[in-house]
């Protein structure tokens, strides 16, 4: 494990005062992260909505994200039960966990991904959401994995939950519907972006992800402007037309 990665990743995530925080690219950056640093295909994260009901925040790929999907519109995977229950939920072979979740793991299985392991966003007894590990093939996670991804995910709860309480009147609840609502505008834009320009979804996340962080623009404010069909710069969007002569 690169020892320097892993000491970047913990001071990118436990910094969220600043200004211009934004907690869609925020979860992003998790999930970035853990493939990079654990033996990890993909990962995402699933936080709760104001009725404590799980909502997809992140995911590091299309695939991820059409699968988390799956799992919460089936009502059923580790996900779930690591939420549910506040713990690590590990499952090394998908294969032999038809009975348990039937329908996750064959979709599981048509997406790529052969063993996943789901570890808890908490603090204490409050429990946020889950971060989820996917492998392409069947096997563990090791020991250290495990531990450095249970402590990325709780310093990046611990960064929700610092960054909520700088926040006047704001509760966490708040926070995170707004980050819901955030979600739905980017994903419609990368729609857009990925018709317009014949890109895949992940092509598209990564085109508005870059534009939004060489500009210091919030990821959700980008994506309303490229809805809108600005800013006319933007790849791929069509000039303003020039005004006619007087």
């Amino acid at each position: 494990m690169d020892g320097e990665l892993l000491s970047d990743a913990f001071v990118e995530l436990a910094d969220t005062l600043v200004a211009d925080f934004d907690v869609i690219d925020f979860l992003h950056l998790l999930t970035e992260r853990s493939v990079q640093l654990l033996d990890a295909s993909a990962a995402g994260v699933l936080l709760a909505d104001p009725r404590g009901e799980l909502r997809l925040v992140a995911a590091s790929t299309e695939a991820v994200r059409v699968l988390e999907l799956f799992q919460l519109q089936n009502d059923q995977g580790p996900c779930l039960d690591c939420f549910r229950t506040a713990q690590p939920v590990a499952a090394p072979d998908l294969t032999t966990a038809q009975q348990r979740w039937p329908q996750f793991a064959a979709a599981a299985e048509q997406a790529g991904f052969a063993a996943v392991h789901a570890l808890p966003m908490r603090l204490r007894s409050q429990v946020i959401g889950a971060l989820n590990l996917f492998r392409a093939s069947a096997g563990s996670f090791s020991h250290e994995d495990v531990r450095v991804g249970q402590a990325l995910a709780d310093v990046a709860t611990i960064g929700l939950l610092q960054e909520r309480s700088t926040r006047r009147g704001e509760t966490l609840h708040e926070q995170l519907q707004a980050a819901l609502n955030s979600r739905v505008v980017i994903e419609q834009a990368k729609g857009k972006l990925s018709e317009r320009l014949g890109l895949d979804m992940d092509q598209a996340f990564t085109l508005l992800r870059s534009y939004a962080r060489n500009r210091n623009l919030r990821l959700s404010d980008l994506a309303q402007a490229v809805i809108d069909g600005t800013p006319a710069d933007f790849p791929g969007l069509p000039a303003p037309a020039s005004p006619r002569p007087g």
